[in-house]
């Protein structure tokens, strides 16, 4: 499974796609997703958060058909769970200093969730274990000076 977008791995994010610019979620493109794949997960987080992993984006019942994800978008019927920002939608790198890694990592599951639009990563991370048939991870990085 491959997940590409505006950025190559471990290269900037550019500015629109954060808190800095117009806070929107970068184009992303999907490949390769395993057969009997039921849904994907995409899961945005900052590693290098001060309080700990910090979590930018939570989408959930994403289509294993889908190939791409557009800039500023949401898959049709996928979930859109809390972030750290407490917030039911994509929140932009913002580090407070330094370069931060944002980790873009997708997974493809054997089932469909049927958890509640409120849930947080640990509870969707608790959620999808034993049902993980792949995944990927495409880092994109981000300092505010």
């Amino acid at each position: 499974m491959k997940i590409k977008s505006v950025f190559t791995d471990n290269t900037r994010i550019l500015k629109k796609y954060t808190c800095d610019g117009d806070n929107v979620n970068p184009a992303i493109e999907i490949s390769d997703v395993p057969t009997g794949a039921k849904s994907l997960i995409l899961i945005v987080d900052d590693p290098d958060a001060p309080g700990g992993t910090f979590v930018h984006w939570l989408v959930w019942n994403i289509s294993p058909n889908t190939k791409k994800i557009d800039e500023d978008s949401v898959p049709s019927n996928a979930v859109q769970g809390i972030t750290d920002f407490r917030r039911n939608e994509y929140g932009g790198p913002c580090p407070p200093s330094g370069t931060h890694r944002y980790k873009f990592k997708l997974y493809a599951l054997d089932t469909i969730l049927n958890i509640p639009t409120n849930s947080k990563s640990s509870y969707v991370q608790k959620a999808m274990q034993g049902h993980i048939l792949a995944q990927t991870v495409l880092t994109g990085l981000y300092s505010r000076s």
